[in-house]
């Protein structure tokens, strides 16, 4: 199973559309999770076209620095836990990684998701690609597409999680001109 991950794409401050090349990143996907900061409905509505999608409501989604609310929407909520092939997957928006120590992210997760047990949690806000295990709860932050490492509008990052026999790998691709390429953690990644 190959699960798409976007976050913080900011649609239509990053530009009118979402790149060209994340949907196509996308298709073929059995579900996507955006972790939020969508700003404008029509790109949940346009990536559940291609397969089952769901969004976290971000800070930017709930009206901050005088941006639109989003209106409620079946596919979007503060937090999500979906079961994928038996793995308890959660999304959400805001995660303090790496910025707390571990004993502050398991909080977290018990404030997000109510107590559930996870296998792994997708979340954004950061604009920074991240991908951790703590207490046994593999971590990925996707990036963003449109503003990588909150940089001006540029290709950025997405995610793929893929599930098999009980078990998560993620990792992260670098949008390009021709469509998306593994991301090159030595060269763009941050320092963590």
């Amino acid at each position: 199973m190959r699960i798409g991950l976007i976050s913080d794409t900011h649609i239509p401050e990053a530009g009118p559309e979402l790149w060209p090349q994340a949907y196509k990143a996308f298709e073929g996907c059995d579900a996507i999770l955006h972790a939020g900061d969508i700003y404008e409905i029509s790109v949940i509505e346009k990536l559940h076209k291609l397969a089952p999608t769901w969004g976290a409501r971000g800070n930017g989604d709930d009206g901050s620095s005088g941006r639109e609310v989003q209106p409620e929407h079946d596919l979007l909520s503060p937090s999500w836990v979906h079961d994928f092939d038996g793995l308890k997957v959660g999304l959400t928006h805001h995660m303090p990684i790496p910025e707390l120590p571990s004993y502050g992210v398991l909080d977290a997760l018990d404030r997000h998701f109510d107590g559930n047990k996870l296998d792994v949690v997708v979340y954004g806000d950061t604009h920074v690609e991240h991908i951790t295990t703590i207490d046994d709860v593999l971590c990925v932050n996707p990036g963003s597409p449109t503003f990588p490492h909150n940089l001006n509008v540029q290709l950025g990052t997405i995610g793929f999680l893929d599930i098999e026999n009980g078990s998560a790998e993620a990792s992260i691709w670098r949008l390009t001109e021709e469509g998306i390429e593994p991301f090159d953690w030595d060269t763009w990644g941050r320092p963590w």
